[in-house]
C-alpha cells in the first residue's frame, strides 16, 4: 500500500514521522498507543521512519522528528513537530481546525 493510498482512507490517519535515535520520538510512542486505545476505529496511526523513508520525508518537508501529520480523505488538516500530550492529540484529531 502506498502513502497516498493510506492517507486517502475515510478514517482519519495520523502519520508519525520518527527516527530510532530520537529521544522525543520514544516519548511519543506510548502516547500514540494510548491515543489509539482511546479512539479505536476512529483513527489510523502510521509510523514512518525518516531514515528509511528519506524521499517521502523530504517531499513532505519533515525537518525535525517527531513530526505528526493528520490527514482526512487525503487532505492534510493538521501538522506539528515535537511531543504532543494525549489529551491534546485526541482533541486535535477530533477537532483539527
Amino acid at each position: 500500500m502506498t502513502f497516498d493510498e493510506i492517507i486517502q482512507s475515510d478514517t482519519p490517519t495520523l502519520i508519525d514521522f520518527h527516527a530510532e535515535w530520537c529521544g522525543p520520538c520514544k516519548m511519543m510512542a506510548p502516547i500514540l498507543q494510548e491515543t489509539k486505545k482511546s479512539l479505536g476505529a476512529g483513527i489510523q496511526i502510521v509510523k514512518i521512519d525518516v531514515d528509511k523513508n528519506q524521499a517521502l520525508a523530504g517531499e513532505l518537508q519533515v525537518q525535525s522528528v517527531p513530526t505528526l501529520m493528520l490527514f482526512k480523505k487525503g487532505e492534510l488538516v493538521w501538522r506539528r513537530s515535537g511531543v504532543v500530550s494525549k489529551p491534546d492529540l485526541i482533541r486535535l484529531i477530533q477537532n483539527p481546525s
